[in-house]
């Protein structure tokens, strides 16, 4: 428990950058409906935002049809922020509504991160030296229950991770190769489906291509961690933002001395930047999945998910998009 809390604790006190580019309000529903009664229902939640150096939440709020009995806050091995509730009282339905507001900070630019190091000396470094950076860096250097290895992973990686080249120089060209090389196909996978079956078929969705990216730097040596959160969408000119029509997204982090993390979405052949917004982090989806648990009666469910991002203004008054 004291390494949970110092995680968290870790994260707050490092210093906010200057200045704020977005403000975001997020409404998660996500509702069960069940073909008979369930009596009993425990479920485990990554569903408040957290705040770093990037971020920082102004408010949140999560309620449960039916009430929940129990509820318990906490904070996961990673630092993630975790609601477990308990529901008693026999229900064929189960509405989670979470909502919160969060502004985010601006972050390293494509011209802050050239000229980085090359990535066999991070490689080194993390065999070799330990201190408090490097020692954050470690749980995210090895394969976890969604990212295993292998030799075809390894050389899609050394595509982009040539000898001597930057490091994350690098991590953004495979950013731009697994967007190019991969369609999106949300039939194509589950959550199931193992990495080496989405390297050779290249399709998948935002968590496959994550994933992905993160097996090829680790296998590598290098940490990288997965980002699981939102993504601003923008609907077709002279279209009012559809309620509900957003939806949860995943992306990468990547370790770099100095700079600390970095984020790239492969999914959208791009440098994070002012329209991500950050639930949690892990080694892969396993550890920041939004909602399980069990359930006692039930029988066969229904699963509807709802997601709206709505830009917010700004101290200035305005808000942070171009419509």
């Amino acid at each position: 428990m004291n390494d949970k809390v110092n995680n968290k604790v870790n994260d707050s006190q490092q210093p906010v950058p200057q200045g704020l580019c977005a403000r975001y309000n997020v409404i998660h529903e996500t509702r069960y409906s069940y073909q008979s009664m369930v009596t009993l229902s425990q479920q485990y939640l990554h569903m408040t935002p957290r705040s770093f150096p990037y971020q920082e939440t102004e408010s949140h709020v999560i309620w449960v049809e039916p009430t929940e009995e129990d509820g318990v806050d906490g904070v996961d091995y990673f630092g993630n922020l975790t609601r477990h509730i308990a529901i008693t009282s026999p229900h064929k339905q189960l509405l989670v509504h979470a909502e919160f507001t969060v502004v985010l900070a601006p972050r390293h630019s494509l011209e802050k991160i050239k000229g980085t190091p090359p990535w066999e000396s991070l490689r080194d470094l993390m065999r070799q030296e330990r201190n408090p950076e490097t020692l954050a860096a470690v749980p995210y250097l090895y394969g976890s229950p969604h990212v295993s290895f292998s030799r075809e992973l390894e050389d899609y990686a050394r595509l982009s991770y040539t000898p001597g080249r930057a490091h994350l120089d690098a991590a953004l060209d495979l950013t731009q190769r697994i967007f190019e090389d991969f369609e999106f196909d949300g039939k194509a996978t589950d959550i199931s489906t193992p990495l080496e079956q989405v390297l050779k078929g290249r399709r998948g969705v935002c968590q496959d291509f994550a994933q992905l990216m993160i097996g090829c730097l680790r296998i590598l040596g290098l940490p990288a961690r997965y980002v699981s959160g939102y993504i601003l969408t923008h609907p077709p000119a002279g279209q009012p933002r559809m309620i509900g029509a957003d939806a949860s997204h995943a992306w990468v982090s990547v370790f770099c001395p100095g700079l600390g993390w970095v984020d790239f979405d492969p999914t959208n052949r791009c440098l994070v930047q002012s329209e991500h917004i950050t639930l949690g982090w892990g080694r892969d989806f396993s550890d920041v999945t939004p909602m399980r648990g069990i359930v006692l009666g039930g029988g066969e469910q229904d699963l509807e998910v709802m997601v709206t991002v709505t830009p917010l203004a700004l101290d200035g008054g305005d808000t942070n998009e171009d419509d």
